[in-house]
């Protein structure tokens, strides 16, 4: 994991752009999900039997960039011209452009309806696909995310699981309290995990749930593995340079 921390970091100083910290918050998320989990590959990437994953906190593309060219959905050359000119791999992820991105997103909220959707939509078609969005602590304020939960809960999508990245980030505009016990009042089956601990993660997105759409409230640190950006709303959207690089770089883990 410490060779695609660093690979974060290395595209957004050579960028100039992207979130970092978002990206390092997610990061043990999505490589469980595309490591283990996710029913996908390069070669089945338009399978009508592939499982769906949506970022909806877009800005963290820079997590999802460097898991996907890791795993062969895209070249891992490609990272090299993240948000340049032209390029296909831009500030947030473009499902037009992209092998493996199932939706464009970056304006928080919309994940979530898409993901209820799709899982709807299979199960009209009574599909055994299964649906995974990750949606950030931020996006939690918006209504359209509640709205799709009680609409979820109402259809019984237990084919969808919705991974909440809870780093607190949000926590200066709107404190969300405990969310496990808000999605279950909404009908979901919810659980708390350890967000960097990928065998927990593994075994949360393993368990069953029968007639209910599930919630993982993922425990994250916004930053995680960089000791200088952890926690410090300062690198939100800011680049490393110069010596500061260099520093980050000697001490991720």
């Amino acid at each position: 994991m410490r060779r695609l921390k660093e690979k974060i970091i290395e595209m957004s100083a050579k960028s100039k752009e992207g979130h970092i910290p978002s990206a390092l918050s997610v990061l043990d998320l999505l490589w469980v999900l595309y490591d283990r989990v996710l029913n996908i590959s390069p070669e089945g990437a338009s399978s009508p039997d592939r499982d769906i994953f949506i970022l909806s906190k877009g800005h963290a593309s820079l997590g999802l960039y460097v898991v996907l060219a890791e795993k062969g959905f895209i070249n891992s050359k490609s990272l090299d011209d993240f948000c340049k000119f032209k390029s296909d791999l831009g500030g947030h992820p473009d499902r037009t452009k992209i092998s493996g991105v199932e939706a464009s997103t970056g304006s928080l909220g919309h994940g979530l309806p898409m993901a209820v959707g799709a899982a709807l939509g299979f199960k009209i078609k009574k599909q055994k696909n299964k649906v995974y969005v990750i949606v950030g602590d931020g996006e939690c304020n918006e209504g359209t995310i509640w709205e799709s939960a009680l609409l979820a809960s109402n259809h019984h999508l237990d084919n969808l699981c919705c991974i909440v990245d809870y780093n607190h980030s949000g926590d200066r505009a709107l404190k969300l309290g405990n969310l496990e016990e808000k999605f279950k009042s909404f009908g979901w089956t919810a659980a708390s995990v350890d967000g960097h601990d990928q065998e927990k993660i593994y075994q949360a997105l393993m368990k069953k749930s029968l007639n209910r759409p599930v919630a993982i409230i993922a425990r994250t640190i916004k930053g995680h593995g960089s000791k200088i950006m952890e926690n410090n709303p300062v690198w939100h959207h800011k680049f490393p340079k110069g010596e500061e690089l260099d520093m980050i770089l000697k001490e991720l883990n």
